[in-house]
């Protein structure tokens, strides 16, 4: 596909901030939770172990389940009302969350906000990839994944800012739900805002699909949906695709965990005020994180042009080596000024490989499986990273360590774990992805 048959940059690029301010919306509605560990716990009487459920497994198990057939309807049908509907959806929900009365009631929202985050990231990264050409899809996806930083971020700083204006305000008395928590009120605030954005994805032009049409599209448009046709695709090139996938899902267990649980280190370890260690460690997560993910994104293209068609998985491997270092020397620091300079490269690190994985996938993947194989990609990385990093944390914390005050050697214990296998599954994967790349490029896909 020449680069003139993709839309104008303008509206490409129109696009690619609705979809990141899409995706920024998603990381500050899944992630206010880390800023109300304290209340929520207090509230409703639970322990590090429950709140895990409740940050990671309640919103995650239907994000991963639900991610699989609603990526098969995005390789079907029209991407962004896809991603519209859901976004209502989790954004209604992020607010119902500021209505939970039990744990339950609680559960039950954040299964509704995990539904319907399930819409985006498959249906987005197919968007994106009918939206540039392969030499600028890597930078858009980096873009893209700044949702993360940014998101994550303000999650931690604006969570932060409205539970402390809340809590220091006189209580207010809602219809219907009568007299509302700080911490209610900042899930309600935080979930707005997406309504509105909905309006302008739904009136965004869907793209054209690439690769459909004339000798060099590998699969015709009714067997591209195909189950078999995936399976059988990833059955061949398993090895190729291990690399990417099986490392990405294993650090995202440590990203995870440390996105839930560092302000809390901070709190527990040094007694920083709930605000001062979300807003800290936000703003941390904002400039650091942003900087990783645009460097790990960035440094595809030279490489490639280069000769290395396995660059992301070089990019992958270092990030995951020189990772280990500060996300154990962090939570071990002697005062709380050391953890939170710590956190720059722990969160730039957490954020540099995220979007290079999915533009790996992306290159040795053809049009009409990309939002299928996405999800798969997203089924493997949240089973472990969200649905089992926080979770990892806790139950070092409660069942090894056996110690609120432990939750720091949990949090240095992990990377030890974690890297040195996600180097590993890169290292295997090398020459065969090099092999994928390869043949892709000469079926014309992407």
């Amino acid at each position: 596909m020449k680069t003139s048959d993709y839309p104008p940059p303008l509206r490409a690029n129109y696009a690619l901030i609705l979809l990141l301010l899409a995706y920024i919306l998603s990381f500050i509605d899944r992630n206010v939770m880390a800023v109300l560990i304290g209340p929520i716990r207090e509230d409703f009487a639970i322990s590090d172990f429950q709140y895990s459920l409740l940050h990671g497994f309640a919103f995650s198990m239907f994000y991963i389940v639900m991610g699989l057939p609603i990526a098969r309807l995005a390789d079907r049908h029209s991407r962004k009302w896809i991603i519209t509907i859901g976004l209502v959806l989790w954004s209604l929900m992020t607010c119902l969350c500021g209505a939970a009365r039990s744990f339950s009631s609680l559960f039950l929202a954040r299964i509704g906000v995990g539904v319907g985050e399930a819409t985006l990231s498959p249906a987005a990264f197919s968007m994106l990839s009918d939206l540039f050409p392969k030499e600028k899809l890597a930078k858009a996806l980096a873009i893209y994944s700044l949702g993360i930083t940014l998101g994550g971020g303000l999650a931690y700083v604006i969570g932060g800012m409205v539970y402390e204006w809340f809590a220091a305000s006189q209580p207010i008395v809602l219809p219907l739900l009568g007299e509302t928590r700080p911490w209610q009120l900042t899930f309600i605030v935080v979930g707005a805002p997406g309504l509105l954005l909905a309006v302008f994805l739904g009136l965004l032009s869907e793209p054209k699909r690439r690769g459909e049409s004339g000798s060099t599209s590998l699969l015709v448009a009714e067997e591209a949906a195909s189950l078999a046709v995936i399976r059988n695709h990833l059955r061949v090139r398993w090895r190729a695709y291990l690399a990417p996938i099986g490392s990405v899902s294993v650090l995202g267990i440590l990203g995870y965990g440390t996105m839930a649980w560092y302000p809390e280190l901070l709190m527990r370890t040094f007694d920083m005020p709930r605000g001062e260690a979300a807003s800290q460690f936000g703003l941390m997560f904002l400039v650091a994180g942003s900087l990783g993910t645009l460097c790990g994104g960035f440094a595809v293209e030279p490489l490639m042009r280069r000769g290395y068609q396995d660059a992301p998985l070089r990019i992958i491997m270092a990030v995951a080596l020189l990772w280990i270092l500060p996300a154990v020397a962090g939570p071990l620091g002697s005062s709380p000024t050391i953890a939170i300079w710590m956190a720059a490269p722990i969160v730039f690190f957490l954020n540099a490989h995220y979007g290079v994985g999915v533009a790996a996938v992306q290159f040795i993947t053809p049009n009409r499986m990309r939002a299928q194989v996405s999800a798969f990609m997203l089924f493997c990385t949240n089973l472990l990273g969200l649905a089992f990093g926080p979770t990892a944390v806790a139950i070092l914390t409660d069942f090894i360590f056996a110690d609120d005050q432990a939750l720091r050697y949990s949090m240095a214990l992990l990377p030890l774990l974690v890297c040195p296998l996600a180097a590993l599954l890169i290292w295997q994967g090398l020459a065969a992805y090099r092999e994928a790349a390869q043949l892709t490029d000469g079926e014309g896909a992407p």
